[in-house]
């Protein structure tokens, strides 16, 4: 009998390090991941070329931070695994803002206006527009949160709908302006926009470490958080502030990227698990090897032959498929 006891607890002992074992392998891996990129073939003069790196994995870790966790956070109150917060229309938001002042006023707003005065309109449009809507929605009307999804779902087509028509009557310059400001870019990120971008991303994700637990128990479903005494409107309607800011800062920063947080999230289940004291860190550590993996196989095998952003869409469109086919959108 004590030898069966002990088994179990060695059984026990190993199921409870194998994900803390994964997290920790997924940190050690970004960290080298950032190394390689920073040190690898620096030219002579390396403090100018060091800062332009620093720079780029600032922002793809901000990037990689926001988008992940965001995702992961939206998975969990949707209890979907195909869902990512680009359901929410903050992608179409962002180019029906950026479409509509080219519209409007002219690409010369767009590019003469300072990047922090821009990041700050962008943000509280963006996020003021999805917090307004799911507050009206979910806390005033009360409707269910699936209906709420698909009414943003519905909203984002719409978005989109009206942005596609305004950009077929813009003239080919002001589009050619407009197209590049929307292009996701990792490598090109005003480094005024760093600290305050990384600063709300920190801050969303601190406010999240109270409620922790309660995540893990809303996992299980509306009706078993519920009943095992979660208050699932607060802690849900607080989780879409954190995600509403954090997709919205870093959609300001680098720019709308659609499938990312679909490719890290779902990834970082299959490493750790579910609880979100491992799933969000592994989920943050997957996102920075895969933008700091990827560019440095673009930079030096590839030769800067394709973008990064484009090659994120193409994979995270065929896993998309792929969960769907499978049935592993649950």
């Amino acid at each position: 009998m004590t030898t069966t006891f002990l088994d179990g607890a060695r059984r026990a002992t190993r199921q409870l390090r194998h994900p803390v074992a994964a997290l920790l392998l997924l940190s050690a891996a970004a960290l080298v991941m950032v190394a390689l990129f920073l040190f690898t073939d620096l030219p002579g003069k390396w403090e100018y070329a060091l800062g332009l790196r620093a720079r780029t994995i600032a922002g793809m870790v901000i990037a990689a931070a926001a988008i992940g966790a965001a995702t992961v956070l939206f998975q969990t109150i949707t209890a979907n695994r195909i869902l990512t917060p680009g359901i929410m229309g903050f992608d179409a938001v962002f180019l029906a803002i950026q479409t509509l002042v080219a519209f409007a006023v002219g690409p010369a707003l767009l590019v003469g206006a300072p990047p922090l005065m821009s990041w700050i309109v962008e943000l509280v449009l963006m996020t003021g527009s999805v917090v307004l809507l799911y507050w009206w929605l979910f806390q005033r009307r009360r409707l269910d949160l699936h209906v709420i999804v698909l009414a943003g779902l519905v909203l984002g087509v719409m978005f989109r709908s009206v942005t596609g028509f305004l950009q077929r009557l813009l003239d080919p310059d002001t589009f050619a302006i407009l197209q590049d400001l929307t292009f996701a870019s990792f490598t090109s990120v005003d480094r005024e926009l760093l600290l305050p971008t990384g600063l709300l991303v920190a801050i969303a994700l601190a406010s999240l470490w109270p409620i922790r637990r309660e995540l893990d128990v809303l996992s299980l479903g509306e009706s078993r958080a519920i009943s095992l005494g979660v208050d699932h409107r607060r802690v849900v309607m607080h989780v879409i502030v954190a995600i509403a800011a954090m997709v919205a800062a870093s959609t300001a920063l680098v720019g709308p990227v659609t499938f990312f947080g679909l490719i890290v999230a779902n990834l970082a289940y299959g490493a750790v698990g579910h609880r979100h004291l491992r799933s969000v860190p592994a989920s943050i550590a997957i996102g920075v090897i895969a933008l700091v993996g990827g560019q440095l196989i673009l930079a030096r095998l590839l030769g800067f032959g394709t973008e990064l952003p484009i090659v994120i869409e193409f994979v995270g469109g065929l896993f998309f498929i792929t969960l769907v086919l499978t049935g592993r959108a649950r």
